[in-house]
């Protein structure tokens, strides 16, 4: 009897967990990320930035079809100058550059910071793994290819910014278990 008085207790708690879920709206639709425990800082300062609205004003700055989309950067020195916007990596050999995957800007900087405002989504269906090792992927989109695959297919100029902004409103949303376990089996 005690055995299934803590079954039951641990499956109401299970079935009432939720999973804090990074979401994009752009003017094409929704995008929802999966952050990465693996890459505690990067996840923490994705959510970080999300709460206190900093891409508000910020757009998906590059879009390249069979690579990526690119979106938070501020234009101004901090973006890999401020050692306040800068992460160390966090590389995970798990986690490589596929399509979908998630991962945190940078310059040429040889300790491979991260800018924590910067990140970029795959969009080559082959993947990126020639980036795997020099770029932390710290994500993945549970739901919106099809959005990112709309957004490289906007009308951009010869640096790959679009001719009309894209804006950013990023949030974090919590989801249960359950759906978090069905949005999975729809991303793969």
């Amino acid at each position: 009897m005690k055995c299934l008085k803590y079954l039951i207790v641990f499956v109401l708690f299970t079935a009432c967990k939720s999973y804090e879920i990074g979401k994009i709206n752009t003017q094409k639709g929704e995008i929802l990320i999966w952050l990465h425990d693996e890459t505690p800082n990067h996840k923490a300062s994705f959510i970080e930035l999300a709460n206190a609205g900093y891409w508000d004003s910020l757009t998906f700055n590059r879009v390249i079809p069979n690579f990526v989309v690119q979106g938070g950067c501020p234009d101004t020195p901090e973006g890999f100058n401020d050692p306040e916007y800068l992460l160390a990596p966090e590389f995970d050999s798990k986690l490589t550059h596929t399509y979908g995957s998630v991962g945190a800007g940078r310059d040429g900087n040889a300790e491979k910071l991260s800018a924590r405002c910067q990140f970029y989504i795959v969009q080559n269906k082959e993947g990126l793994h020639r980036l795997d090792g020099d770029y932390t992927v710290f994500g993945n989109v549970l739901k919106g290819m099809d959005v990112v695959d709309e957004l490289v297919g906007v009308p951009k100029d010869s640096t790959d910014t679009p001719l009309t902004p894209l804006p950013l409103d990023i949030s974090i949303i919590k989801i249960s278990a359950k759906r978090l376990k069905e949005l999975q089996q729809k991303s793969k």
